[in-house]
């Protein structure tokens, strides 16, 4: 069952992928593969997830026939090598599995490997970055207030890392995020970011700030 021809195509992928480790780990990685920088939000994060821009492409393309070829034989040896329809299916959902899973599994093996991949994906390095709301609502700056109250907020960091972090807004913040809303990041505190809604008037006043500054 294990060494049956119908797992030939997946010992394929699986050998590519490791063999493409190697040669990434060896050559100390390849540039990223950018995504366009005119994409939409949503679509940038999708790109994060995938590892797009974040993580060498060879290693990403290592990753992700890897996965394809280690799910796509699991799913074979499971379902005894299945044949038609089925065995289209098996190939289609193990290799979009792959890609899903693919930059799950390379950002940390890039970290590790690449020095340009490994940056602190916190502190001020936030600053400035876009995300979205992943609470209720973030509740405002309790100065000198025991107990401070936060929301929280997915940030994408510079290298497109998805970051959960705590939040609340300024004081005189005139817009409210809730949930779903995108913010941006505009200072750090000891245990939490400030930040502030996006398109918005108090976006507007913070940009206005630093123009002054």
């Amino acid at each position: 069952m294990v060494f049956n021809p119908g797992n030939l195509p997946y010992w394929i992928f699986l050998g590519t992928g490791l063999v493409l480790f190697v040669v990434s780990i060896s050559a100390g990685g390849e540039d990223a593969l950018e995504g366009d920088p005119e994409v939409g939000f949503f679509t940038e994060l999708l790109f994060g997830w995938l590892g797009i821009g974040s993580v060498p492409f060879v290693l990403l393309l290592a990753a992700d026939l890897s996965l394809w070829g280690l799910l796509g034989w699991v799913a074979n040896v499971v379902l005894g090598v299945p044949e038609g329809a089925m065995s289209g299916l098996v190939f289609v959902t193990s290799g979009a599995a792959g890609v899903l899973l693919g930059g799950a599994i390379a950002r940390p093996i890039g970290k590790i490997f690449f020095a340009s991949f490994s940056e602190d994906a916190s502190s001020d390095r936030l600053i400035g970055c876009l995300g979205t709301v992943s609470a209720s609502q973030i509740p405002r700056l309790e100065s000198g207030k025991v107990g401070q109250k936060v929301g929280q907020v997915d940030l994408i960091d510079p290298a497109k890392n998805l970051v959960t972090v705590n939040a609340v807004i300024p004081n005189d913040a005139r817009v409210v995020p809730q949930r779903g809303d995108r913010v941006i990041a505009i200072e750090q505190c000891d245990d939490f970011f400030v930040v502030i809604a996006d398109d918005s008037i108090d976006r507007d006043r913070w940009l206005g700030t630093l123009r002054e500054s």
